[in-house]
């Protein structure tokens, strides 16, 4: 049976949280959330990635909302970032991070920059990543965030992720953060041999399902790992289902 782990959090009793602050220096209200999000909401659910919990738990994702939503940054639901677009619950982005297996050092892609989050905590796992955004003003606000985070191993590019970022291939991982009704060719052409792929595949409503797709042989292999509900892939996608 296929899990539906959508728009709400599974609220748990506290459990001990991660050292993210040093002995006697008293934590910011933001630290004190990113602490009780990742306790609550992904350490006693099915994250066990001790590397994804850091990096969930060192990302300051009230940073990618607007200003009028950081009270909310660290609950377990999606958010509006503008321009009809949203950022993903953290169980979402901790579930999809943890499920490429990522060890350091990996070239990862991302289709959909979104806010610049996803990015970031890739890049806190030490991946090199490249990013594509087909909104030029969230590709730049994300883009401006990340610098201001003195993230320089993240690259932003407005374009199309449909046809990916061919000039970069290979790449050891991509991570899809919108919906398609299939893999879209040129993202199975350059993700490396062994790579692994995670995608939100189906239609646009009411769900659709993350898959795990593994590269080998020259072939995908595939596990569905939940439901889901993701914005849908546009550009050369979108004309292809409407064709």
């Amino acid at each position: 049976m296929r899990r539906f782990l959508l728009w709400f959090a599974f609220w748990l009793p506290s459990a001990a949280c991660l050292a993210l602050v040093s002995p006697g220096q008293k934590p910011d209200p933001y630290t004190q959330q990113r602490r009780q999000m990742v306790a609550e909401q992904l350490a006693r659910r099915d994250i066990t990635d001790r590397r994804v919990l850091e990096a969930m738990g060192t990302v300051p994702r009230h940073l990618f909302v607007p200003p009028a939503y950081r009270d909310q940054a660290y609950e377990d639901y999606p958010l509006p970032i503008g321009e009809g677009q949203t950022i993903s619950q953290p169980y979402i982005v901790a579930l999809m991070t943890q499920s490429l297996g990522l060890a350091g050092g990996e070239k990862v892609l991302e289709i959909g920059t979104g806010s610049g989050y996803q990015a970031a905590v890739l890049a806190e796992l030490k991946a090199r990543v490249f990013t594509i955004e087909i909104n030029e003003q969230l590709a730049e606000r994300a883009a401006r965030t990340l610098r201001e985070l003195n993230r320089q191993d993240i690259r932003v590019r407005s374009g199309d992720g449909f046809f990916g970022w061919p000039e970069e291939a290979p790449f050891d991982a991509i991570i899809v953060t919108c919906a398609s009704p299939r893999i879209p060719p040129p993202l199975f052409d350059q993700l490396k041999e062994g790579g692994r792929l995670i995608i939100p595949l189906g239609d646009i409503q009411p769900f659709q399902v993350l898959t795990l797709a593994t590269k080998k042989g020259g072939k995908l292999r595939t596990r569905e790992i939940s439901g889901v509900r993701f914005v849908p892939m546009t550009g050369e996608t979108q004309k292809k289902r409407n064709g």
